[in-house]
Parts: structure tokens; sequence; C-alpha cells
């Protein structure tokens, strides 16, 4: 009973000290002049970083490739998997027409151009560097837990890739990149692609680590531009690897050779983005002794299989036999090398 008579009592007094707030507020919704802003609202601040216009103009002197050292610019497609008029950079985006494989330059590139981005380039470079300078770089970059790495995979130096060095060379004097998977069979054509496309210096190489130095007298805002690849083309249809009939041998010779390679022991076993940089000396050092090579590349993957065959070929030199079960066979090729024979 107690309640209820305070309650009543103190019904009056909340009714006025209601009032007031609702007339306010009824008064500052029906005035027109006030806008309905509320105080913690986010004040947009205006951009100072100008934005290039639309189509983006690079003055690089090279064709824009999805992977420039994991594709060979002679050798071309026989097919598409996706139309080539959707250009990877985006509809508008970049002042180059795409052909399906790469964007080339607009204009041709003259010996006294060429020249002029070879002075461009050693005045960004600037002195050499002393020993001691290297080995106080070698000695902040080449450790795993750098912070400033890049890992390079089985496409290799990608178009994107570039953009991210330059991103790392704007606070830092090198960086570390990581290497893994099948450009490892060939280091010097990736230590050439990534000097050459990003114009730095390689101070430190060992098995698959790489540092790449910017240079004395490089300066970020001054730097080419470089369109970003927005997403991954298809992979054009290139002409087989691995034909039926081995040129210069007979059907029933080919098959013999196959058969060989599959029942001998293999040579050594390949891991996924494993490092391969011994592979290529030690299949020579074994093609002395033997004419057909098995290496069993299991879990491996098949396109990372094809793509070891075609390093191979092209560095031993050898021919491709066989792709099965993860399995590759490999002839040493030539009637006329020493230590082959043919079994009839």
């Amino acid at each position: 009973m107690n309640r209820i008579r305070v309650a009543r009592l103190l019904r009056p007094l909340r009714n006025l000290t209601l009032a007031p707030t609702s007339r306010l507020l009824s008064r500052c919704s029906s005035n027109g002049d006030l806008q309905d802003d509320p105080p913690f609202s986010r004040i947009p601040k205006p951009s100072s970083k100008p934005s290039n216009p639309l189509p983006l103009h690079s003055d690089l002197p090279f064709d824009f490739r999805y992977s420039y050292s994991e594709s060979d610019p002679s050798i071309r497609p026989i097919g598409f998997r996706e139309p080539p008029r959707f250009s990877p950079f985006g509809p508008g985006r970049l002042d180059r027409g795409w052909n399906g494989v790469s964007a080339p330059v607009t204009r041709e590139v003259g010996e006294m151009e060429r020249a002029m981005e070879e002075e461009r380039r050693k005045a960004v470079l600037g002195d050499p560097l002393t020993e001691e300078e290297v080995a106080e770089l070698v000695e902040k970059y080449r450790h795993s837990d750098c912070f400033r790495q890049i890992n390079l995979g089985k496409d290799g130096v990608t178009h994107n890739m570039l953009v991210d060095v330059h991103n790392h060379w704007k606070r830092s004097e090198a960086v570390r990149i990581k290497c893994l998977g099948v450009p490892t069979l060939d280091m010097d054509n990736v230590c050439f692609h990534l000097e050459d496309k990003t114009g730095g210096k390689i101070i430190y190489r060992s098995v698959n680590i790489i540092l790449l130095y910017r240079g004395r007298n490089y300066d970020p805002k001054q730097r080419l531009i470089i369109p970003v690849m927005l997403w991954k083309p298809h992979a054009p249809i290139y002409p087989r690897l691995v034909k039926n009939v081995v040129d210069g041998l007979t059907f029933e010779e080919t098959k013999e050779l196959r058969d060989k390679g599959l029942n001998s022991p293999a040579l050594m076993k390949l891991t996924r983005n494993g490092v391969y940089v011994n592979v290529v000396d030690r299949v020579r050092e074994a093609f002395k002794t033997s004419d057909v090579l098995r290496l069993d590349c299991t879990h491996v993957g098949r396109n990372d299989c094809k793509k070891i065959g075609v390093k191979l070929r092209d560095l031993v030199p050898c021919v491709p036999l066989l792709f099965k079960g993860e399995q590759i066979v490999i002839w040493r090729g030539g009637r006329n090398k020493p230590g082959f024979q043919q079994n009839s």
C-alpha cells in the first residue's frame, strides 16, 4: 500500500520533468532552419593525393605480361581459353591493348631511347656499394624473420610483383625475395628479369634467397607508373609438349624408351614447392651413364610436372617422353652421343 501511495505522489512530478524536454524536442524538430546533423558524424577530408587520369600511360619499355620469367615470347599460342579482348588490367584502364598473352608497347623503342633508359637506371643506382655497405645490408635483410620479404612461387616474376618490390623500396633500401617451386630450376633467369624489370641490383644470392637493392638515388615519387593487373588471365593453349612419336625414332623405339624409363629407378623425388636448384646438374651428370631417366614428382601436380619438363628440355637439353602418374620420363636424345646404346 505504501508503494502505491508513493507512486501516486511522484506521478505529477514526473510529468513536470518530461514536459519541458518534450516541448524542446518538438520545437527543434519543427524548426526548418536546423539540419539533422549528428554531433559525432565523420567529416570527410579532401584527398591531397592526385588521382591518375584513365587510361593510364606507362613509359616502361617492355611488354606487360602476367609472368616474365615463366613465359617465352617467341612461342605463340594456338588458342585462347578466354577472348583476348578482355584485358586483365580492366576495361579502359590502360592505353595498351591486350592480345591474349601480353600488352605490347604502343610505340617502337629506338636505340637512343634504350640508351637513355640505361643512363637513367645507372643514375638511380649511383656509385657501387662498398663491401662494408653490402655486408651491412646483407646482415639486415638476409634472415628469415625479415619483414621486407616477397615470396616468389611457381608463377615466377609476375607483373604485380614489380609493384610489390617498389612498395617495399619506399621504406627500405633492399627487399628479400624467397624463391620456391619451378622457377628455382633456372635462378639465373629469375635474377635477370628481377634486375631488368625493376631497375634494381642483386647484392646477395644464396641458393633460393635473393636480396634486391634499390639504388643510392632511388626516389619513389619519380618512379615510372606500373599499372596493377586486376586478375590472373587464363593460360593460353600451346602446342603439345610430348609427341606420340619422337623425331628421329619409330613408334616401337619410342614405346620401348618409355617403358624403359617407367621401369627404371627414379633419379630423385621432387616435392611440391621445393627448391630445385641442383636438379639440372644432377640430370646432366646422370645422362653420362644412362640414356633415359625418370623423375618422381608425386604430389607436385600435373601442371608443375609439365613446367618442369619444359625447363629441363631447354636447360639440359633433353627430350620429354612421358608425363604419367606424376612421373617424368626424359630421354637424352641423339644417337651419336657417347654411351647411347640402341636396344634391338
